[in-house]
């Protein structure tokens, strides 16, 4: 495997949305974690997420999730199958 680091570029709205999620499932990731080299790179995420959204501690949070979950979501009509 070559040395180098991998860059992963994520809209404000996919940050915040996975930010969320990791959140949420933390106490079932430890249930279905086997591997606990798995952990470093989730916590590495995780706080990137954290020290990179300034919504993640503001008083509308739910609110901005929503929205952001709300323009994420395929459109019923696209035809994807998703």
């Amino acid at each position: 495997m070559e040395n180098s680091d991998i860059t992963l570029t994520l809209t404000p709205d996919e940050a915040l949305v996975l930010s969320d999620w990791l959140y949420r499932v933390q106490t079932d990731l430890d249930r279905m974690i086997d591997d606990p080299a798995v952990w470093a790179p989730l916590h590495r995420i995780s706080g990137t997420l954290d020290k990179s959204l300034a919504g993640v501690f503001a008083a509308d949070y739910a609110e901005r999730v929503e929205a952001a979950r709300a323009r994420l979501r395929p459109a019923e009509d696209d035809g994807d199958g998703n």
